[in-house]
């Protein structure tokens, strides 16, 4: 039997990862937002839209395998039959998935306002160095 040695990331690094995944599926609106000494309730939340409850279900299983080839098991899934919300709890971590109205009557982003951004896209460089090694 061959173990696979789990090459585990940081929570931002989680958050980030789930926010390029979901935009290399053509999620909308993502935000990443770093809640450190402002909640208890999460380190970072990644909140992005959704164009169709299909997507957002594949989104969500394509992130949580990503989460647990990298060392962090989703401890709860919620709403993966759901055309509104799907929530990923990673402890440290929440993903939320939302259709286009869900997002905007919830606001996450307004509730958490003071909650600083964390910038995930991939910087040039960054992107060739990427590139070069696929």
């Amino acid at each position: 039997m061959v173990k696979t040695k789990v090459r585990k990331i940081t929570t931002r690094q989680l958050a980030i990862e789930a926010a390029r995944i979901a935009n290399d599926r053509h999620c909308e609106d993502i935000v990443v937002l770093d809640l450190r000494g402002i909640s208890p309730v999460a380190d970072y939340f990644a909140i992005f839209t959704g164009t169709s409850g299909r997507q957002m279900a594949s989104v969500a299983d394509e992130i949580a395998d990503a989460g647990a080839k990298a060392g962090h098991r989703a401890f709860h899934v919620a709403g993966l039959k759901s055309d509104q919300w799907v929530l990923l709890d990673f402890f440290d971590v929440v993903v939320h998935i939302f259709d286009e109205e869900h997002r905007r009557y919830y606001d996450l982003e307004l509730i958490w306002g003071d909650a600083p951004r964390v910038r995930w896209e991939k910087r040039a460089a960054e992107a060739q160095r990427t590139q070069r090694t696929d």
